[in-house]
């Protein structure tokens, strides 16, 4: 792979261990990996000018259904609490097929591009009319993003109890076979890996205990990591506390949903013991606060979390649920709402783009992303400083304050994704109206 050098960035915030932030600096990438951080560097390469640009480490999200692109905004779903909304939902997806799939998660990886993503995970837990996971992660190497893709399942539908239909949830020694098929297949573990797999039964209330255990042991086994929803919404606690007779916190543990090999998703409702369990065993937080202010479940204690210890990291969440997927703008969410909890003066900015960056790495378990630094992988957002959010900033590294909420160029393992505000690696305005052409058709 040839050379790239970034020049003269007008700020480069690092996100490294010290924090630093430096101004007209270059960043050299050979192979994929950033070579060298400093000043006056020179390559025979190709070169990116950041003059008046700032420049951060690639967004990480944390927490994604890339499908629900081809539902945003359903009616009968706008005003609805969790349970409703997804009861609302479930017969339209049942609906989806491959190429549905395919699509709606080109779309979804291109407009977390453009907000500044370089890495994201997808929890993808339904798979109608012979979807696999294999689409959504076709179309990620097409788009060029890093992908954590998570073979998501339900299993206990209505006639059993659960909240999904029955044609949406599958035998439990099939999820288990194919979760080691596409680790098997797809799992890359190396520093550097652009696609990786993890086991992700959807939520509590649509899988067995018996899968919830079986799951953690298949994933240590693999050695990949696993995710499912916890403790989103009131509803969320009073169905744990009815069906297991104990709260969120205390199920995950039971069943081997604790440590630093596991994330969970929302976590809007965490008691303080909970707080403290998630600490003590590293278990990792993907902070929706866009998504959980859109179905009203509430403010997470990100500010507690954090102090506490936990590793945090931001999701998108779901498009039928949010219903945009801007990074950057969960970023400043996340910063305002717990100022709305905890005072002005309650997480900075910078604290922000921290949780957005390395934090999202740190919770997805990779130490060699979310950092410009020598040595870490050439992940890397260019933010046009002159765009007309920024104007008259007096701190162009407050990005999360003022803007600008799309990215002028990215970066991904030294390749350019985005160039001046476009996709290179795909077609997005014929994308679109693919997209546009299914979701037209999903309502007829």
């Amino acid at each position: 792979m040839p050379e790239l050098l970034i020049q003269n960035a007008a700020v480069l915030l690092t996100m490294d261990d010290a924090r630093t932030e430096l101004a007209g600096a270059d960043i050299l990438v050979r192979d994929g990996v950033i070579a060298a951080v400093g000043d006056g560097l020179q390559s025979h390469g190709s070169k990116i000018d950041a003059s008046g640009c700032i420049v951060t480490p690639g967004l990480v999200n944390t927490h994604h259904h890339l499908y629900q692109t081809l539902t945003r905004a359903v009616p009968g779903a706008q005003d609805a609490l969790l349970f409703g909304w997804l009861q609302r939902l479930y017969p339209i997806w049942a609906r989806f097929g491959p190429e549905e799939m395919f699509i709606s998660t080109q779309v979804g990886l291109a407009e977390l591009a453009l907000s500044g993503c370089t890495m994201t995970s997808d929890h993808l837990y339904l798979y109608p009319n012979g979807a696999r996971l294999d689409d959504t992660i076709a179309a990620a190497q097409d788009v060029g993003l890093r992908f954590h893709a998570t073979r998501g399942a339900m299993s206990i539908g209505e006639s059993d109890g659960g909240l999904p239909p029955d044609s949406l949830v599958e035998d439990e020694k099939a999820i288990l076979e194919d979760c080691i098929r596409v680790i098997d297949a797809f799992h890359d573990p190396n520093p550097g890996a652009m696609v990786r797999v993890g086991v992700a039964p959807c939520s509590p209330f649509s899988v067995s205990r018996d899968l919830m255990r079986d799951a953690a042991i298949l994933a240590r086994d693999k050695g990949v990591m696993m995710h499912t929803h916890l403790a989103e919404n009131d509803e969320d606690i009073s169905y744990s506390l009815e069906k297991f007779g104990c709260r969120p916190g205390q199920y995950a543990e039971d069943l081997g949903w604790t440590g630093g090999d596991v994330w969970h998703a929302h976590c809007v409702k965490l008691d303080g013991q909970e707080i403290d369990l998630f600490a003590r065993s590293r278990t990792g937080v993907a902070h929706c606060p866009c998504s959980n202010c859109r179905l009203g479940s509430g403010i997470a204690p990100v500010r507690a979390m954090r102090d506490a210890g936990v590793p945090v990291g931001l999701g998108v969440d779901g498009s039928a649920s949010n219903d945009i997927g801007n990074l950057i703008g969960e970023a400043r969410q996340t910063m305002l709402l717990q100022r709305v909890v905890n005072g002005a003066d309650a997480m900075s900015a910078r604290e922000a783009l921290e949780i957005a960056t390395r934090g999202g790495a740190q919770v997805l378990g990779r130490d060699d992303c979310g950092q410009i630094a020598v040595g870490k992988r050439a992940d890397i957002a260019i933010w046009d400083g002159n765009a007309v959010e920024n104007a008259g900033s007096w701190d162009p590294a407050a990005l999360v304050l003022a803007g600008p909420q799309r990215v002028r160029d990215l970066i991904v393992e030294g390749r350019q994704v985005v160039a001046n505000g476009r996709m290179t690696t795909i077609d997005l305005s014929a994308v679109i109206a693919r997209q546009n052409t299914l979701a037209q058709r999903l309502t007829n």
